[in-house]
Order: C-alpha cells, then structure tokens, then sequence
C-alpha cells in the first residue's frame, strides 16, 4: 500500500516538474506533417487574404497533394482561391505590384486539375496585365508600379514563373521569353562577384540605398537570393527543351550554387539573414532561404545544371533546416527562425527582422525543399 501511494507520489512529482513544452518524435513524413497542421490551424477561410505568402505555401502543399494524391489538400487549395475568383473568373485585382502575381499560378493549377473555365479566365486576367505593366529601360518589371525604376531580387519568383506556366499551359510562347528576358535583366543589375546577388537596383539610383556606381542596395540578403535561385530552377522545369534561354538560366544556377556553397554556415548547414556575413554575432541563420537554398542545389545537381559534388551540399542544408522543425506536445509542427517580410534596408535592419514560427515564408519553402530532398536522398 505505501508502495503504490510512494509510485503514486513520484509520478505526480515528475509530471510538474516535465517541460510543458516537450516535442514529440519527428513524423515519417515531414511534408504531410507541416500541411495538416497547417489545415488544422486554418481553415481556407482564416488562411489569410490575397498575396504571396499563401500563393508560396498552396504552391508547396500542391506538390504534396501530386505526391500523395490526397484530394483534401486540393480542396483546401481550391477553397481558398474561390474566396477570390467569382463565378464568371472575375477577380478584385488590379495587380498594381509583382507580389500580387505569385498566388496567380493557382489559377493555372487549377483549370489544369478542375477544367473549369473560370480559372482560366482569372489567368487571363493576369496574363494581360503584362502589356501594360511598367518596365525599365531594359525590360525589368518594377517591383512595384509605386517603386519606378526599382527591381528587387524577390521579384521575379512572384511574376516569371506564372507568365512561362501560363505560356505552356495555353501556348503562348511570348512567356517564355518574357519571363527568360527579366531574369537577364535582373541578373545583370544584381549580380555580384562573390556568387551572390544585392538585394535591389534603382535605374536613377535616386534611392538613398542606391547611391553607388552599380545603383543597387548594399547587402547580401538571403531570402532574395532564394527566390532568384528557385525562379531559375523553374523556369528550367517549364521552358521547352530548345528554348535558347535555358543557357542563361542555367548560367544564373551555377553562379548561385558557388556563392551558396562559399558561405553555407559550417557547424549548422544553414544560411545567415545577411548571407556573407555569418561572424557578426548580430547576424543569425534564416530557416526560409536556407530551404530554397538547399533546393536549389539538389534540383540542380540533379538535373546536371551544376556538378553532382554540391549533392553533398544540399544535403547538409537540409539537415540543417530540419534542425529547425519539430513537433509541439499538441501534435502540430514548428518551424522556427523565419524572417519576417522585408523590404531594402541596411545590415542592421536585417538582422533587427522578426524571427517568427511557422511563418509562411518558411512553410512554403520548407515543403519545396523537402518534396525534393525526400525523393532524392
């Protein structure tokens, strides 16, 4: 009897002094993990309004649903969407900015899966807007119509990738060289010595960031190189074998897989927020761009883009970004250390950025990531 009442004294001692925040095991299946939390935490009603953010993370659960062929996941998609597109495929967008555009690759998506018209027209929509969107001199979209002149290395993940699935889907082949023609054109404003990219251009240069020879901003910020770098895989998934230019896109890839392998973090796997410069103790490593890195690389190197060697690469990245996931005691996935949103700025405002959890930025390029490196490693 004192045996039991001890036992039964000790269980309730070590329960109060447990961690509340315990973690369980990791799941078999990280990409399924983070997309149900993610629809147990939302419904597509509470998912969020219109922009990239929820057009990054649908994208990424859509590569789970063509693995999984789990149709809930497409609905979860198609429900969020219709908050968006009317009946007649009317949508309320004047698409005044490129962030506007990314969610738009789900109107593709889903005439593709449903066939229904509507879809095709809200993509419709989009695709005419290109005609009178403003440009630089050269042919780069703005970052915004607000923002003359500027073109930010985010940018072109959330514009070309539509324009070219848009030009497959519907054979309009002006896409492919559209969206081939501001990659170019972004690169070369952008592009710098070490492997990596500036952040943003200003054609002026009357931008208080731009006020040097090169009129571009001055760091190395790692989330924008993300996007670039993904932009380039892609658009090399979606443009015609014969297409002339796979070679500058290939170009861009190899370029970025030296500056990702030159700076990746030793002891982590990850990469910094201000990608060259990881000895500042201000400085910490960024969970999204390390994932879009990490993907990056594997795709390339499979593809035979770049060497099979940044193989290894990509495989410590991903070790490193899935450091940063766990599971909570409530059953429900974590990513952590996600920048917040951000605009141009200097070293220390970059590194003052919110570290959030389970930020879709994170969400969306950790399902990117980890749908390749599941069916490669």
């Amino acid at each position: 009897m004192r045996t039991a009442r001890f036992l039964g004294i000790l269980a309730i001692s070590l329960a109060l002094i447990a961690p509340t925040n315990a973690t369980a095991a990791p799941p078999a299946d990280w990409s399924k993990a983070v997309v149900d939390s993610t629809m147990k935490r939302f419904t597509p009603d509470k998912l969020g309004g219109w922009g990239y953010t929820r057009g990054l993370y649908l994208y990424g659960q859509y590569l789970v649903y063509k693995r999984t062929g789990d149709k809930k996941y497409l609905d979860y998609i198609k429900a969020w969407v219709d908050r968006f597109v009317k009946s007649d495929g009317s949508i309320d967008n004047g698409f005044s900015n490129l962030d506007a555009m990314r969610s738009a690759t789900l109107f593709v998506i889903l005439h593709q899966e449903t066939g229904q018209a509507k879809y095709k027209k809200a993509a419709d929509k989009l695709r005419a807007r290109f005609t009178t969107y403003p440009r630089t001199a050269d042919g780069g979209m703005f970052h915004a119509t607000s923002k003359v002149g500027q073109l930010w290395a985010d940018g072109v993940y959330m514009a070309q990738p539509f324009i070219a699935m848009y030009a497959k889907a519907y054979n309009d082949p002006y896409g492919y060289d559209e969206a081939v023609r501001n990659m170019k054109t972004y690169f070369t404003h952008l592009k710098s010595d070490d492997g990596l990219l500036w952040h943003a251009y200003d054609a002026d240069g009357s931008e208080s960031w731009a006020k040097n020879p090169g009129k571009h901003s001055s760091e190395h910020w790692a989330r924008a190189i993300g996007w670039f770098g993904m932009t380039a895989i892609d658009l090399l998934e979606i443009l015609p074998a014969d297409h002339p230019g796979r070679t500058d896109l290939i170009s861009i890839v190899k370029h970025l897989a030296i500056g990702y392998t030159r700076y990746q973090d030793a002891t982590t796997g990850r990469w910094c927020q201000i990608v060259d410069k990881c000895s500042n103790p201000k400085n910490w490593t960024e969970t999204s761009a390390s994932s879009m890195y990490t993907f990056m690389l594997s795709r390339g190197a499979e593809r035979g883009y770049i060497d099979a060697s940044y193989k290894a690469v990509a495989a410590k990245g991903y070790q490193g970004v899935l450091a940063k996931a766990s599971v909570g005691s409530d059953g429900l996935t974590n990513i952590k250390d996600i920048s917040e949103g951000t605009n141009v700025g200097n070293a220390d405002y970059y590194y003052a950025r919110p570290r959030n959890t389970n930020d879709f930025h994170g969400l969306g390029a950790f399902l990117i990531m980890n749908e390749q490196l599941t069916r490669t490693t």
